[in-house]
């Protein structure tokens, strides 16, 4: 298969991996904007390998539960393990809000794990596969004002600053305006996203360590977010520190998480 050709079938499982409900052929050619034989080819290729499957009486295209499992195993092998789980549980408990951890891979963050803790109300649940904007996000801010300017800017500008979804409308338009943000993340001691992300939001995070030391490579961002009405700036503070106790804890448990996945794996028996 070529280069172009994994591409293409990397845009149609995006396509499909955003939809609730199959799509059909012709839909999929207008939207990667290609003729309906070469979609076709590529579906009938994903079919063969599990990845679609076509529903025989509409004749639509959907992913299979193969990618799902592929995501739960991946996130299994990545071990966060129940004892850093609780620390988020516990944080969501404390500041009654929505948490997320994300973990750092490449220039990327990725969200690996939540916990809800508002109890009434209005509740921020977010899709957890939609992807972390680095700019517009604290989660992204946070990561991004650990490292040197010069670095954080080159990697907020290589992913440029128009997303394929909707953000907030508070979102940094270009790299002066990242710039400004970052020195006042810096300066505050956290990140903040104050409808940025999202309409009608506010987000909070901090970055934690692989180790207690602080000489050690972050490892990921933790973050408390909910509605704008209830997340003001009075409270800003109080769950700032809140994040920072977090973010301490899961840096002392953080080395558990490369011990458990080593001792998870079964050595194989050498062969005489």
């Amino acid at each position: 298969m070529t280069v172009t050709a994994v591409s293409r079938c990397l845009a149609l499982l995006e396509i499909l991996a955003g939809e609730g409900e199959p799509v059909e052929l012709s839909e999929l050619a207008d939207r990667l904007d290609m003729p309906a034989s070469a979609i076709h080819r590529l579906l009938v290729t994903l079919i063969s390998h599990g990845w679609v499957i076509q529903d025989q009486a509409s004749q639509k295209y959907a992913l299979s539960l193969r990618m799902t499992t592929l995501a739960f195993r991946n996130l299994d092998a990545r071990n966060v393990p129940d004892v850093i789980q609780s620390v988020l549980e516990k944080l969501a408990s404390e500041t009654r809000e929505y948490c997320r951890l994300a973990i750092l891979e490449d220039q990327d963050l990725v969200w690996v794990a939540r916990a809800q803790g508002a109890v009434n109300g209005l509740k921020y649940d977010p899709d957890m596969g939609h992807e972390i904007i680095l700019h517009a996000t604290a989660n992204g801010k946070a990561w991004l004002a650990s490292l040197p300017e010069e670095e954080a800017l080159s990697i907020a500008y290589s992913r440029g600053f128009g997303v394929s979804r909707q953000l907030g409308p508070n979102s940094a338009r270009n790299v002066d305006e990242l710039r400004i943000r970052l020195a006042e993340t810096r300066q505050r001691g956290f990140a903040t996203s104050l409808e940025e992300a999202e309409a009608g939001t506010v987000a909070i995070a901090v970055p934690f360590r692989a180790s207690p030391d602080s000489d050690a490579r972050v490892a990921g961002t933790i973050s408390v977010a909910g509605p704008l009405v209830r997340i003001t700036s009075e409270r800003w503070e109080e769950l700032a520190s809140a994040l920072h106790r977090a973010a301490a804890e899961i840096s002392e448990l953080w080395p558990l998480r490369s011990r458990q996945r080593h001792v998870s794996r079964p050595r194989l028996a050498a062969v005489t």
